[in-house]
């Protein structure tokens, strides 16, 4: 029983050893505080997202992630599925139109 617990113990470790944390950088069409939070929220929920910072200023999205569970392209489409534009991709109809009106493009004075 030790040896098998034992072995399972090793097994984690030298997973969680080679898991490795990469970083992408995504275009948004956010906007406000709201996209913030929003893409946040929504991106943070994708298995493997570890970190995101939204520089609103600049609107790149910067996600921290482990790339052995997820990849680029699926941070992309949860963009996308959030109602945002992300890189050359763009927002989901449906998603954007539940937008407030302040994350639409447009809707903030920036804009």
């Amino acid at each position: 029983m030790k040896k098998t617990f034992g072995l399972i113990l090793a097994c984690l470790i030298a997973q969680y050893a080679t898991a490795q944390s990469d970083t992408v950088r995504i275009v948004t069409s956010a906007q406000c505080e709201t996209c913030r939070e929003k893409l946040s929220r929504d991106v943070g929920y994708l298995k493997g997202v570890e970190q995101t910072e939204l520089n609103l200023d600049t609107r790149i999205l910067m996600v921290i992630y482990d790339s052995g569970r997820t990849t680029p392209e699926k941070i992309r489409k949860a963009v996308t599925r959030s109602g945002y534009d992300a890189d050359d991709l763009p927002a989901d109809p449906r998603a954007y139109q539940r937008l407030p009106g302040c994350c639409k493009k447009g809707g903030h004075p920036r804009e």
